[in-house]
């Protein structure tokens, strides 16, 4: 006798998401259920990149159902599929973008350029179509982490096409102006320059958009509140107490403009000797944790402070593209991985699903 949809599903219902920590049935994950005598064939549809797990998890479903009575033959197929989730009220969402992420700090000198850099490229390197967008307007460091030089090209005179690296859609201001130009600008302007590189560079049918944001609370941040399509942000912090004092006012920013955190990230949470390999926490312990416990959000990971992520982005050759199987370029996978989960589980955009509505005079 062959087995029913309804074996199928109680048996997939014991199939962990070892990402999301879900079974693939309350997490509707199956589509396509086909039963042909012996076989079974089906799809699992990852809401979230994650092209490293596909194996594991087709493996996983493949054991469970050839453990039911009279099946000889299954085959599943991996997948993952990105769609656009709700930002703030009364923002539409981009044509060409389906989600943003702001990585921000309270502060700077915590790495949350690097960070920002790694996690574009572990979301790209996990089979997902990313951007860059170097929202640091008075110090661009992008162009240099990603090993991007040149000028935007332009095919109608009024926009321009993203400089491209390491499989990234990338676009600064860095790239208009020399290395050590300083930007002498008002608040309007460099206002106005962020939304300009937003809305005037062609991306290209991106699954996620990270935007590099300036350290503080200032224009930049209050515009990209009240102007740009936001879907949630990344702190970024190390333990040391001064550090975690600016990135709880950054947080707290993001929710009076109603931008959800997805989570904090700690860096140079320890000190490993590039020598011995003793271990140091210089900059205290468990401050990204506890920030976290007290706004009841997400730890989404630390990572060590070593010389080679530094060097690594000196060369515009970042940790994940440099060592992509690596312990760290693993540790930024990782936490890759926790972001889109996290905006995953959100609420679908659906003003697209809603028809325009014109009124006329008759």
């Amino acid at each position: 006798m062959a087995v029913t949809v309804e074996q199928v599903k109680a048996a997939l219902s014991l199939v962990i998401d070892p990402n999301t920590g879900k079974d693939l049935v309350a997490s509707k994950t199956i589509k396509n259920i086909q039963i042909d005598g012996a076989k079974i064939s089906l799809d699992v549809e990852l809401g979230y990149p994650a092209k490293s797990q596909f194996q594991l998890i087709g493996d996983a479903v493949i054991a469970q159902l050839r453990a039911l009575d009279g099946v000889t033959e299954v085959d599943v197929g991996v997948s993952s599929k990105i769609v656009a989730h709700a930002v703030q009220r009364g923002i539409k969402i981009m044509s060409n973008v389906k989600n943003i992420i702001a990585v921000a700090s309270g502060k700077g000198g915590v790495g949350k350029s690097t960070t920002a850099a790694n996690l574009a490229l572990a979301l790209a390197a996990e089979g997902a179509k990313v951007g860059m967008l170097d929202a640091d307007i008075y110090g661009p460091s992008q162009p240099m982490m990603l090993g991007i030089s040149g000028r935007p090209e332009t095919t109608d005179g009024k926009t321009m096409e993203p400089l491209e690296n390491h499989g990234l859609q990338v676009s600064s201001i860095g790239f208009m102006i020399n290395p050590d130009e300083p930007m002498v600008w008002r608040g309007p302007m460099v206002t106005q320059a962020l939304q300009q590189l937003l809305e005037q560079t062609n991306w290209r049918d991106l699954d996620y958009l990270i935007v590099d944001m300036p350290p503080g609370t200032g224009d930049i941040q209050l515009t990209l509140s009240q102007k740009v399509p936001v879907t949630g942000a990344v702190i970024v912090t190390t333990p040391q107490d001064i550090a975690l004092l600016d990135a709880r006012k950054g947080l707290k920013m993001f929710e009076k403009v109603c931008i959800p955190i997805l989570g904090i990230v700690e860096n140079m949470s320890t000190h490993i000797c590039s020598n011995c390999g003793h271990a140091e926490a210089i900059f205290g312990a468990g401050g990204g944790e506890k920030m976290c416990a007290d706004y009841e959000v997400d730890f989404l990971g630390a990572l060590p402070l070593t010389m080679t992520i530094r060097q690594q982005a000196d060369i515009g050759a970042p940790t994940v593209v440099a060592e992509p199987n690596g312990p760290i370029a693993d540790i930024y996978k990782t936490i890759a991985r926790k972001v889109a989960i996290k905006v995953a589980e959100k609420a679908k955009d659906m003003s697209s699903k809603f028809p325009t509505i014109t009124v006329q005079n008759t």
